[in-house]
């Protein structure tokens, strides 16, 4: 059975990441098929490791970085950036500092079907903030702010069903979707919410606090 890197990220991560969009809500799914992490089965390995806080906290930070699809690098710059604001929480900060990339804004309006996709049709000049084109994958929106598709793509097949995908699409509160004119206004901050979530944006920061 071939895997795709991206499925493999799953399989190590022992739970679905939808890495690969509506794909992994198909019965083709790898994960659904063989959810045990790459590599020999447990019954044929001689040494199971212990589970300790460190590989707890290390996990957790593989998958939000591979959640959100950014290099060690940026990853770890964001925490540090979070972690150095005057007040409020740490967690927070970082959580809304991922939530407001413009490729992480594009994939949760459902222009894109996965956050790779996403951060394609940025770098390619699909999308404008305000009046501007912006090709930065990372560029920050900020609240007031008005995303929209832009006047030379909204012709192009790939999009031809935006405006459905907007109505239909479940975003978050903090986004207000415009299917008429293919855009949506940032209408506040991201709020992190652990539950809702499901990722322990907590352990991410005491991993990097050592």
């Amino acid at each position: 059975m071939s895997t795709t890197p991206k499925c493999k990220t799953c399989r190590r991560a022992g739970e679905k990441l939808f890495l690969k969009g509506d794909k992994c809500f198909t019965p083709k799914c790898i994960f659904e098929k063989r959810p045990t992490p790459p590599g020999k089965p447990l019954s044929e390995r001689k040494h199971r490791s212990m589970v300790t806080e460190y590989g707890t906290q290390l996990k957790e930070k593989q998958k939000i970085r591979n959640v959100y699809g950014l290099s060690e690098k940026q990853f770890s710059r964001y925490v540090k950036e979070s972690a150095e604001e005057s007040s409020g929480s740490p967690v927070d900060h970082l959580f809304e500092r991922l939530e407001r990339r413009l490729d992480n804004v594009v994939y949760r309006l459902g222009f894109a079907q996965s956050r790779t996709q996403a951060r394609q049709l940025v770098s390619h000049g699909h999308f404008v903030v305000g009046k501007r084109k912006v090709t930065v994958p990372s560029f920050q929106v900020k609240t007031g702010e008005i995303i929209s598709l832009r006047p030379g793509s909204q012709s192009s097949v790939f999009f031809s069903t935006a405006a459905e995908k907007l109505e239909k699409h479940k975003t978050p509160n903090w986004l207000l979707p415009d299917p008429v004119n293919l855009s949506a206004e940032v209408k506040g901050a991201p709020k992190y919410d652990k539950n809702e979530i499901g990722f322990n944006f907590q352990s991410v920061i005491e991993f990097y606090s050592r």
